[in-house]
């Protein structure tokens, strides 16, 4: 590349390249399967057997679905969606994904976080 560069009359003519149009370099993330996961609420739905909602877990390496109907999308089902079906069969991810919602952005959920890392 360097000998291309050097030898190349349009590269001369450009000349230095300026920091501002330089590639940014970026760490390339080692994650493993499970490790990332990205979750939100689909809904509301037409009532069906008492559902409203589905919490959705997707792991964003295996691509893995993990799905519930829920009656309400409120941080309790949240955490508990979390507990019992993320992190005692995948155990503890080390980063979760969501659109921000008040169900994932709280205090309750922000401690249950801090009690599995």
């Amino acid at each position: 590349a360097l000998h291309f560069v050097i030898t190349c009359d349009r590269c001369q003519r450009t000349g230095n390249l300026s920091s501002r149009s330089q590639m940014l370099l970026t760490n390339i993330l080692e994650v493993e399967l499970f490790d990332v996961w990205g979750i939100y609420f689909m809904g509301p739905f037409p009532l069906s057997h008492g559902y409203l909602y589905i919490i959705v877990a997707v792991d964003y390496i295996s691509k893995w679905v993990e799905a519930l109907p829920t009656r309400t999308n409120d941080h309790k089902v949240v955490l508990n969606f979390l507990k019992e079906h993320i992190f005692t069969r995948f155990g503890t991810p080390r980063a979760i994904i969501s659109d921000g919602g008040s169900h994932f952005i709280n205090k309750p959920f922000d401690t249950l976080m801090r009690k599995y890392n």
